[in-house]
């Protein structure tokens, strides 16, 4: 069994909190550009996005119908609606969890996550600073990063439809 499957089975046994860490800095020294309330987030998103974004749960693998998404189009935060990812850098990883190798330019702020004691590289969107997944340094070309994301703190935008206006 290798990392990747260890961590899996571990996360598969349902929705753990890893935290409850305030959100990233979009900057050194910046804050997020919406901020909002737990209770306001709460109310405006499903519970377990709602867990993931702001409490930093993770969700089952291979739970997200995002996984099996083929479509060109837009990742966007399912909090704040910011576009994150552009379909074109999706992979397939055989995590369980939607895998990118770039995030779009300034969408995403990072911190280091010592909560599984080895330091890992957690990243948030930079517009409300909700909990997206961590960077893995096993993914392809050009980069060779893994963006891991949890299916339920994204929402996908078909190319041609229009993008969901900004929350505010």
């Amino acid at each position: 069994m290798n990392r990747r499957q260890s961590l899996s089975s571990l996360l598969g046994l349902g929705l753990f909190s890893f935290g409850g860490h305030r959100a990233a800095r979009a900057a050194e020294g910046a804050a997020p550009a919406l901020v909002k309330s737990r209770a306001e987030w709460a109310r405006l998103l499903p519970v377990t996005s709602y867990r993931v974004l702001f409490e930093e749960a993770t969700e089952r693998p291979g739970s997200s119908e995002l996984n099996h998404e083929k479509r060109a189009g837009t990742y966007v935060c399912a909090a704040c609606f910011q576009p994150l990812f552009d379909s074109a850098t999706k992979f397939e990883s055989g995590t369980g969890w939607p895998s990118f190798w770039q995030p779009l330019q300034g969408a995403v702020a990072t911190k280091t996550d010592y909560l599984l004691v080895v330091p890992r590289t957690e990243y948030h969107c930079s517009r409300c600073g909700g909990h997206q997944g961590h960077i893995f340094d096993d993914g392809p070309k050009p980069t060779g990063l893994r963006y891991c994301n949890n299916g339920v703190a994204l929402k996908f935008v078909a190319r041609g439809e229009p993008l969901p206006g900004l929350r505010t």
